[in-house]
């Protein structure tokens, strides 16, 4: 008898009597399994956050022999900056600002010592407009100035035309008194009034997030769409008053959009940040709508500044916005904004990033162009900090005191204008879910149908995007193989084993394995891998007393002879612990709750392929909801992965995520880790699950299910079916509908896992 024979042999008399799996160490922890999992993948995360800071200095190959060549060096990185906070849409031209009327008798909204204000509005995209108030000096403007309120602010405010801010913080009102002229826009703010549409739903998210999400699926970024406002104004300044020095100034979130302007624009000769420049390391607190895609792996605020060196740059240290969290959800609003606060920059923490900004600016002889103002208390523009701004522009004296208030005749109707403003850039953000179509078009353009052998090749290139632009990848696992397993349920025809497998230092997979008991000497069977939905526990997809078909659908296939694994993925909430906030944490990375799932997937086929009772070859994986779009996004990356079925899930993914006129988005949901910026323009799940070709893929839905339409399931299908037809390969794919909900009925999927899987059990079960 061979040796392997042997010792298989002696493995199934132990294996149904030992505490742990032969060939693992005993499993002894006597905590949550899962908790410790989520644990150590949140101080995995923490530690590579920490990282970023030495390992983001790759992506950048300053050179300081002169301003030009420093131009040119950074401009990959500007380049950057500006694609991942969305900034990608062409601008319209901007003729001329247009007036809105206050009184048939004159144009002016108010007059002030030495200028008279006007509402105004100009052009920035197609059907977006920016609208605010214009500042114009009665005397020759000796500059053009950007001036940035927070979002909550309204430019009235920062005028001093209306309560709200201490005289001391209207610092466009004084700069316009000093004889510049200035343009105020209005920002998006954190109100919730238009988050939704009567007769679909209504979100307690502010504005700002709700257009953050739709946006940022296509690749765009509230962040981005105001910052087109700020440079269509630049846009005007130069086109109407050539020459003449240009400036943004903001405060809060205003601070915000005034350094990533100035940053991308070399246009922009001075540029004042108040109470908004700090370390960016706890991005992952922040409301989500200041979420960006791969800042911290390539920027953090002096990163960001170092792209505004050689030009003026004063950081103001003063007391910034207080946001404790989203708004409270009133009656008729679903409660499902995402967490997120702000808070006045710690004065040492602000300086500290200043200082690491310092580096830029002196090693091109402007080391006096970079300033430091404030004491982290007191107003914005106070102290010599609107002094050093203006000096800064045109060189000159000091500024004078503060004038008389401005006298106002009629003021325009804020709530009405911000309600345009919203509308406005909600409705060209739904317009690309149509252009989405054309974008994807375009970048699968290089994908060859012609072949099998042709199409695997084309797409190495989209699996690799796909992993490494859209998911994020991390390493792949570090640590020894060295499973720890121990028994955990002894039924009639399996037994199971809770395993814990190594990835990283501190960081875990963790999952149970079920094991038929009637695996002969030299067998190796076929694994399914059974993948629960959000907040599931593997535990429970391992317990055949529980009633529903959800549950039971891995002992089912264990009592059908499969070899069955049930991982613990990270999207379930332990104890207190948001799992979300894993995403938070990576997403600034360029990475996500994927690129974890990733790596612990790849640990366990490494982990499954040297069970002598496994045939590496026949490994599927089965999923639903939650489990459903992992069966779309990791097996066709994992090509150990034979077969893919997903259950519950499987949809138009932009609109899901996008289209605000269904009640079922994520618009409308708690699961804002269920977006990937720049997702619409590459891939839907037609173009995911087509990365599974040849191996199979199936879809399961019941009617009945409310996570989308039939008809949007049955359109992205299609799709695919097409796909696996045109390659001559019809029977690999297959869709099953069923008179359910969101389950799994087991029926068609069962059949399609014994035909591709080739595994027919024992008469006698």
């Amino acid at each position: 008898m061979k040796l392997r024979t042997i010792y298989a042999a002696a493995l199934l008399i132990t294996i149904g009597r030992a505490q742990n799996l032969p060939g693992t160490r005993p499993l002894t922890d006597s905590g949550d399994l899962t908790l410790e999992m989520l644990q150590g993948l949140d101080r995995f995360l923490t530690r590579q956050t920490q990282a970023a800071l030495d390992t983001r200095r790759q992506f950048w190959h300053s050179d300081f022999s002169s301003a030009a060549a420093y131009e040119r060096s950074i401009e990959s990185n500007r380049q950057d900056l500006r694609r991942i906070i969305g900034l990608v849409d062409a601008r319209l031209p901007v003729p001329g600002l247009q007036f809105d009327s206050a009184t048939a008798e004159s144009l002016a909204i108010a007059e002030g010592a030495g200028y008279r204000v006007f509402a105004v509005r100009w052009p920035v995209l197609d059907g977006v407009s920016a609208e605010g108030l214009l500042l114009e000096p009665t005397r020759p403007a000796r500059a053009d100035i950007v001036a940035l309120p927070d979002a909550d602010w309204t430019p009235e405010r920062l005028a001093g035309l209306a309560a709200g801010a201490p005289t001391q913080a209207q610092f466009a009102r004084r700069l316009v008194e000093n004889g510049c002229r200035v343009l105020i826009p209005t920002l998006i703010n954190r109100e919730n009034t238009w988050s939704g549409q009567r007769g679909v739903a209504f979100s307690n998210q502010t504005h700002r997030e709700f257009i953050y999400r739709m946006a940022y699926e296509a690749g765009r970024h509230i962040i981005g769409y105001e910052v087109q406002k700020v440079l269509a104004a630049v846009d005007w300044f130069q086109q109407a008053h050539p020459g003449l020095p240009i400036g943004v100034a903001g405060y809060g979130e205003g601070g915000l959009l005034a350094l990533y302007a100035a940053a991308v624009d070399p246009r922009i000769a001075a540029t004042m940040v108040s109470g908004y420049f700090d370390t960016r390391q706890n991005l992952w607190q922040e409301p989500l709508y200041r979420n960006v895609w791969g800042l911290l792996a390539e920027f953090g605020d002096a990163e960001v500044a170092s792209l505004i060196a050689p030009r003026a740059l004063l950081i103001e240290a003063c007391r910034g916005p207080e946001i404790a969290g989203p708004p409270r959800a009133e009656k008729g609003r679903s409660d499902n904004a995402a967490p997120g606060r702000l808070t006045t920059p710690a004065l040492a923490s602000a300086r500290a990033e200043y200082e690491r900004a310092k580096s830029s600016f002196e090693k091109l002889g402007a080391g006096k162009a970079l300033t430091f103002a404030g004491s982290g208390s007191g107003e914005p523009g106070g102290g010599a900090a609107l002094e050093i701004f203006a000096r800064a522009l045109w060189h000159g004296s000091g500024l004078a005191p503060t004038g008389a208030a401005p006298r106002v005749r009629t003021l325009p109707d804020a709530p009405e204008r911000q309600h345009r403003q919203v509308l406005e850039l909600i409705e060209f953000t739904q317009r690309l879910i149509g252009r989405s179509v054309h974008e994807r078009e375009r970048f699968w353009a290089k994908a060859d149908r012609s072949s099998v052998e042709t199409w695997q090749r084309s797409t190495a290139f989209y699996r690799t995007y796909l992993w490494d632009e859209l998911f994020g990848r991390f390493p792949a696992a570090t640590e020894p193989l060295d499973a720890r397993t121990r028994q955990y349920r002894d039924e009639k025809l399996w037994t199971g084993y809770q395993v814990v497998l190594p990835v990283w230092p501190d960081v875990i997979a963790y999952g149970i394995l079920l094991v038929p008991k009637d695996l002969k000497p030299g067998e190796r069977r076929p694994v399914v891998v059974c993948q629960h939905g959000v907040n599931g526990r593997a535990e429970e997809l391992a317990d055949p007393a529980r009633d529903d078909i959800y549950h039971q659908f891995g002992p089912r296939l264990a009592d059908m002879g499969f070899v069955v694994y049930l991982p613990q993925n990270p999207y379930t909430e332990e104890q207190g612990f948001e799992f979300r906030l894993l995403q938070r944490k990576a997403n600034p990375l360029k990475r996500s709750l994927f690129s974890l799932i990733l790596a612990q997937h790849e640990r366990l086929l490494d982990w499954l392929s040297t069970l002598p009772f496994v045939d590496q070859r026949r490994i599927g994986f089965y999923g639903l909801s939650y489990g459903g779009e992992t069966a779309v996004r990791v097996p066709p990356l994992l090509g150990r992965y034979a077969v893919s079925i997903s259950s519950g899930n499987y949809n138009e993914w932009v609109h899901k995520t996008m289209d605000w006129n269904f009640a079922g988005s994520f618009l409308y949901a708690g699961g804002y880790d269920h977006y990937d910026f720049n997702l619409a323009n590459t891939f839907d799940d037609a173009d995911m699950a087509g990365l599974m070709l040849p191996r199979p893929f199936m879809v399961e839905r019941g009617h009945k299910d409310t996570v989308g339409p039939d008809e949007w399931i049955a359109y992205e299908y299609a799709k695919l079916q097409r796909l696996y037809d045109l390659l001559g390969l019809s029977g690999a794919t297959r869709i099953e509908y069923f008179n359910g909900v969101h389950e799994i009925h087991l029926k068609g999927t069962m059949e399609f896992l014994r035909r591709t899987l080739k595994w027919r059990a024992p008469a006698e079960r």
